[in-house]
């Protein structure tokens, strides 16, 4: 896939929506819900400031991250779900 963000845009594949429940109910699409945590693909060049210089983003490629569950814009592309935030709309990077 060769999509390249612009300014503070960060492109996420999203995780798989859960399948089933703690119990092992199997849950229909329409009952998914959508996954907040996925891998950062492409990382954005950063926000463009007054001074023309570019703001250092706070997230790099392969990031595991959390981000606002209704925020973005979702594409699919060669059948994989992806995702397209401002960097302000991540709210954690997962660490292990």
């Amino acid at each position: 896939m060769k999509l390249r963000p612009l300014d503070d845009r960060i492109v996420i594949k999203q995780s798989k929506a859960e399948e089933k429940t703690s119990g092992g109910i199997i849950l229909p699409d329409s009952a998914k819900e959508k996954p907040q945590i996925g891998k950062v693909i492409a990382v954005g060049p950063g926000t463009l400031l007054d001074d023309g210089k570019r703001a250092k983003m706070s997230v790099k490629k392969n990031d595991k991250v959390l981000y606002a569950k209704y925020m973005g814009s979702d594409v699919e592309i060669d059948n994989d779900k992806y995702v397209i935030i401002k960097e302000s709309d991540v709210l954690g990077i997962i660490e292990k």
